[in-house]
């Protein structure tokens, strides 16, 4: 049998488990109340934090209302083999939007900044001073310090030391510990609400140079759950008192939350820490809480281009995210509200966040505008995702501080993950891959993950693979009937400092690898490569098992394996040389109109019949396959009359 050829191969596909529970509805639209059951479209929820802090039960469905719009994320529950926790849409017109974005649409939510620099307006304090009881032991608010893991550091106040007594605290370190959480300074529980902005504001000043990270909002118990998204950001302290200032943005409404500043391996030994003027107000006004990793500007007509200094804000439409004053900095002619007709600051949050979940299902929902994943996390288990869209996602600072390594995924399943489909959904304008699933640095397992029916277009990759190291597995992943169309055409491939544009990104992976299946796609030009895999090794290649793909590039090498380049015109060279892919083909796919982005087959197209075998028993839209003598390659069939 010729090597990736393995034609009648198939790959299992999730088990659908036990028969299903009997479901409870519940429901959520925009004109809902949290203080409702949720149990009716009359009696809706009304927030995702509200729907991501309830325990669901196996064969719940949560529907959202159609044409309804969150600028949330969404955190979902898992179900179990009894049954799933779906998350789906009710009622009429379009899918339930989830926008990872702040709008800044509005004259007022800029100021000038001088010559063509605009920036944000930062949120204004206005209520009572929550850290406000000057007790240290006693009373909501006062601040404690923990220590653990060997090391040691003690707390006191000093009145006849600091200017302010009542808010000021000295901290002595005598052994400093590894870990953040081996010290701890922490206030007593206070009560948050979702969506309002808290800014803390101190000063501080230390005996020797200190770094301390930005305080976190965060639960008083287990499992220590983040209440806010703000990045983490560190702050050099010497001699001199600095001010230190941080906003919050609820996601939950809470009694139990807590500031907690870890300083664990920060703190030197032998060194004292004294922060004064400690306090915690509520705000009015828009907090961009993370990294903006995208400005989609004018309603999708053109982006923003990022910059990493202010020095290099330059040109009409450049911006930078000021991550110290959590600000964006923009240059424009004029009050960018005034120069574009809609601002949509992109952060960088996963709009679902599903670390950790399975058994969960989301269908008929659209996720656009984040600069992280649309949906990530990981170690997850029997996931589906279906008929959802996908849209500019991508572009944040994947590590904050100094590193400015942008990243982002349409839908990425990280470390450990089995039994997880993706069908019939539409991604484009994604920053890097549209569908991945990968891992490194621990040793995992990735089997039996799905992506079928899927249409891609203009994203950086459309689908990634890399698993590491040599004792991480990854066995029976299928990529199948997806239609794949301007890889390196989005957004954000100009400003990459490695510009790509391939379809299939298959990096360095050193991970046991069988039956990873890549069949009946069609693959229509890319900037870069349609097939790269130039560091894997013979055993890895073998591991492929590739055939019955449209493959179109006009120009440039489409495939790059191992140091050997080949075009469309060598297409034939490679399947003798590679003995790879004798059913595949190279033509234009003829779709029904390319600049519409209606990718449907026409009558004509060489991908008609051209299919070989698998077990996809319908296509995109639901039409059964196959319509004729054979199946159609790519997500759609052409119907017979």
């Amino acid at each position: 049998m010729p090597r990736w050829a393995c034609w009648l191969h198939t790959v299992p596909l999730m088990a659908s488990g036990a028969a299903p529970m009997p479901a409870t509805g519940y429901f959520v639209s925009n004109a809902g109340s949290d203080a409702n059951d949720g149990r009716s479209p009359a009696t809706a929820w009304c927030t995702l934090g509200h729907v991501s802090a309830q325990e669901f039960a196996p064969g719940d469905v949560i529907r959202l209302r159609r044409g309804d719009v969150w600028r949330e994320p969404l955190r979902p529950c898992s179900g179990s083999a009894e049954g799933p926790v779906t998350y789906s849409a009710y009622g009429e017109g379009p899918k339930p939007l989830l926008l990872g974005s702040v709008a800044k649409g509005e004259p007022a939510g800029w100021q000038h900044q001088g010559g063509n620099i605009w920036s944000t307006v930062p949120p204004r304090p206005v209520g009572p001073e929550i850290l406000a009881d000057p007790s240290l032991t006693e009373g909501a608010g006062s601040w404690m310090l923990y220590t653990e893991g060997g090391a040691a550091a003690g707390g006191n106040r000093d009145a006849e030391e600091f200017t302010s007594a009542p808010a000021a605290y000295r901290l002595d370190c005598t052994q400093s510990g590894e870990a953040p959480s081996d010290i701890q300074f922490f206030t007593r529980p206070f009560r948050v609400e979702a969506g309002r902005v808290y800014r803390l504001s101190l000063s501080a000043r230390g005996t020797q140079p200190v770094v301390i990270e930005s305080p976190r909002l965060m639960s008083s118990g287990p499992p220590w759950t983040r209440y806010s998204l703000e990045p983490i950001v560190r702050k050099q302290i010497g001699a001199d008192w600095a001010p230190v200032t941080q906003y919050y943005q609820a996601t939950i409404t809470a009694d139990d939350a807590r500031l907690t500043i870890f300083l664990g391996g920060l703190l030197p030994a032998g060194a004292t820490l004294i922060l004064d003027d400690l306090s915690l107000r509520e705000c009015e006004g828009e907090l961009l809480p993370a990294d903006v990793g995208n400005l989609i500007l004018n309603r999708e007509a053109l982006c923003g281009v990022k910059v990493w200094n202010e020095a290099d804000l330059a040109a009409q439409g450049q911006y930078r995210y000021d991550e110290d004053n959590q600000l964006l900095k923009v240059y424009s002619v004029g009050n960018p509200a005034a120069v574009y007709s809609a601002i949509e600051c992109a952060l960088r949050i996963h709009q679902i966040d599903q670390s950790n979940c399975s058994y969960v299902i989301y269908e008929q929902l659209a996720l656009k505008y984040g600069a992280a994943h649309g949906i990530g996390g990981a170690n997850t288990h029997h996931i589906i995702v279906r008929d959802c869209d996908f849209g500019f996602i991508g572009g944040g600072d994947q590590m904050g501080g100094d590193a400015t390594v942008r990243f982002g995924n349409g839908i990425e399943f990280w470390a450990g993950a089995h039994d997880n489909l993706v069908e019939r959904c539409r991604l484009w304008e994604i920053y890097d891959a549209a569908l991945t699933n990968q891992s490194m640095g621990g040793e995992v397992e990735q089997v039996n993950i799905t992506y079928r029916n899927n249409v891609i277009r203009n994203s950086e990759y459309s689908f990634e693979y890399w698993n590491r190291p040599t004792t991480s597995v990854t066995r029976h992943i299928v990529f199948e009937h997806n239609t794949c169309v301007g890889a390196g055409h989005g957004w954000g491939h100009a400003q990459r400092p490695d510009p790509s544009g391939r379809h299939l990104c298959f990096y360095t992976s050193d991970a046991q690898a069988q039956d990873i299946v890549i069949r009946n796609n069609v693959f229509y030009e890319a900037t870069s490569n349609a097939f790269y895999a130039p560091t894997w090794p013979p055993e890895g290649l073998a591991a492929l098992r590739m055939d019955g793909n449209c493959w179109y590039q006009a120009e440039g090498t489409m495939i790059a394996l191992q140091g050997r380049e080949y075009t469309m015109a060598d297409f034939a060279a490679y399947q003798e040389r590679e003995q790879a892919e004798p059913h595949s083909l190279v033509a234009d796919p003829r779709f029904v109109d390319l600049g519409a982005f209606d990718f449907h087959l026409t009558p004509g197209s060489s991908c008609v019949d051209a299919g070989g075998a698998s077990d996809v028993s319908a296509d995109f839209d639901g039409a059964a396959r196959p319509q004729g003598a054979g199946l159609d390659i790519g997500a759609h069939e052409v119907p017979r009359g």
